[in-house]
């Protein structure tokens, strides 16, 4: 019992260190430092630390291939293109950009992930709101934030997070278009409802009319292609079975290729702004969860999981996607949509909870800025364009945006 609870005190103190960063530390040092001192201590096995490190290969490889596209595209102006142009459309409306960032942002989350919207987006909207001369960008910003996570479940490649929950047993896309998408389109909607009705004050001011739009390079061209080729060969994958990581990987390599041969540079500039430390936080994270499976933790939570599913479906669903969604926001949705889904894998249940959970992991942590790593990365990106925005200001927000957007999601796909 001592080494069960020494175990579970480390992975707490990891999984506080990620949402916390004490002293700014970053978050993959908490993570990589409780999987070393758990392997040191000799409470996990170095031999199990590599099962659990291997069974994200497939995250690494779609994640490796996503912040190439992300980064390439972003390097290439594709972003800041896409941003001027919604800027522009907006004809002097505030309320009008706001809708039309927000699009932007679905599209983009949609098809290059969640965590690609929160790292390059989040810079070209702040751009285009300085472009607008708008008194307060913080409404089109917080979109990138928010549309993150609420569009984050359309398609299997919208989020990491969705990989993490069915692992090998990802659904065909044609299996996964009915399940998700009806609570996709309410989430999506819901979320933008609420959000723009919270900035209704700011979004009465006018902003520029007179918006420049950058000039599209040839290999920003060659870069959009390359999105667009990547999110068809991903949406075939998925609807062939095949898992999503050493396509994603392959797409991403091959689109940088092409772009530093047109625009004859080498790869350093790309390479060095990617931001490589989500690996090994991932790994770290994967780490800790075998660990707490080694202690028999998610075995008992697959079996209450399971004693509850055959008391009522119904009611064991709503109960783990809500579990599921505010504990996000307590521990990360990496690691508690790692534990959702070993606990749900032991326990053989109902593909109803499966859905709940995986719509907890994905919008449930639109409540505060710890709930996501995409959320984690926006406020990085934020800080880079010298804006801040408090726990308490985001909660506030969260607190009125995340549950009505999660209970009707909920509803629509249990129903």
């Amino acid at each position: 019992m001592l080494i069960q609870s020494t175990i579970w005190a480390i992975a707490a103190v990891a999984a506080m260190g990620v949402v916390v960063r004490p002293f700014g530390t970053p978050e993959a040092i908490w993570a990589v430092l409780g999987a070393a001192i758990l392997v040191a201590t000799g409470l996990l096995s170095s031999s199990d630390a590599l099962v659990g490190i291997g069974k994200g290969t497939d995250v690494y490889l779609f994640l490796f291939g996503m912040m190439l596209l992300a980064e390439t595209a972003r390097a290439e102006g594709l972003f800041d293109w896409a941003a001027a142009h919604a800027t522009r459309r907006a004809n002097g409306s505030a309320g009008r950009m706001f809708t039309l960032v927000y699009v932007v942002g679905t599209i983009v989350t949609i098809f290059l992930s969640n965590d690609a919207t929160a790292v390059v987006l989040t810079p070209a909207v702040a751009a285009a709101a300085r472009t607008a001369k708008a008194e307060q960008p913080l409404p089109y910003l917080l979109i990138c934030a928010f549309i993150a996570n609420a569009a984050s479940f359309v398609l299997p490649i919208s989020n990491p997070a969705n990989l993490v929950l069915y692992g090998s047993q990802m659904p065909p896309l044609l299996e996964w278009l009915p399940r998700y998408l009806p609570a996709s389109v309410v989430s999506i909607m819901v979320t933008y409802v609420i959000l723009r009705w919270t900035q209704r004050k700011a979004l009465h001011r006018p902003i520029a009319t007179d918006i420049a739009v950058p000039r599209l390079s040839h290999s920003g061209k060659v870069a959009a292609a390359g999105i667009a080729t990547t999110a068809a060969a991903l949406i075939v994958s998925s609807a062939l079975d095949i898992q999503l990581g050493l396509p994603t990987a392959i797409a991403g390599i091959l689109t940088t290729l092409i772009v530093l041969v047109v625009e004859r540079k080498g790869p350093w500039d790309t390479i060095k702004d990617i931001s490589w430390s989500v690996l090994p936080l991932v790994a770290g994270l994967f780490v800790l969860v075998e660990a707490l499976d080694k202690t028999g933790l998610i075995r008992l939570l697959g079996e209450a999981i399971h004693r509850a599913a055959e008391q009522s479906v119904s009611q064991a669903s709503w109960a783990v996607g809500l579990a599921v969604a505010f504990g996000s926001n307590l521990i990360n949705n990496l690691p508690a949509g790692l534990i959702a889904s070993s606990a749900l894998q032991t326990s053989a249940v109902p593909d109803q909870l499966t859905r709940a959970a995986l719509i907890g992991v994905d919008l449930g942590p639109n409540l505060s800025v710890t709930g996501s790593l995409a959320t984690i990365l926006w406020l990085a990106a934020l800080r880079r364009e010298g804006l801040r925005i408090g726990a308490a200001a985001f909660l506030k927000i969260g607190f009125l945006v995340m549950p009505p957007a999660l209970l009707l999601s909920l509803a629509v796909a249990l129903l």
